[in-house]
């Protein structure tokens, strides 16, 4: 059993069922509840997936995105003190955006054995307390 956590894209492309990497998410997902996975992210990323639906106007997906993440199938981090000094060692030593920033450190505050995106700019990294970063494919790079 592994700690997973999402980049907020990956549950965008699942709940929005995009067609190319929408298949893609649906099946690391499949692979980690076969393999008993715990699935994280951040509670940044809830705010990041429910941009879209808000710009659109759309009560109900909003809704519906709001009880996927209270479901319990994905534990939701929360950003304290101990996760902004993480946030702060990254930015000050990796060029990454503020929110690729917020994600890496949540991540590594929870010890994630692996942090999966889409972002090829992360893929490269190594930071302390997460053991992997892989791609949609699960490689690791």
């Amino acid at each position: 059993m592994s700690l997973i956590y999402w980049d907020s894209m990956l549950f965008v492309y699942m709940l929005e069922a995009h067609p190319v990497y929408g298949p893609a998410v649906d099946s690391i997902l499949d692979k980690m509840i076969r393999r008993g996975d715990i699935l994280c992210t951040s509670v940044f990323s809830v705010g990041e997936v429910l941009g879209g639906p808000k710009r659109r106007g759309s009560q109900s997906e909003v809704d519906t995105i709001k009880q996927f993440f209270v479901s319990g199938n994905v534990k939701v981090l929360p950003f304290t003190l101990e996760t902004a000094d993480r946030f702060a060692s990254i930015r000050a030593v990796v060029r990454v955006s503020p929110a690729d920033a917020i994600h890496l450190a949540s991540a590594a505050e929870a010890g994630a054995d692996m942090f999966i995106t889409n972002d090829e700019d992360l893929h490269d990294l190594s930071i302390p307390g997460i053991k992997f970063i892989a791609d949609l494919e699960g490689k690791v790079i």
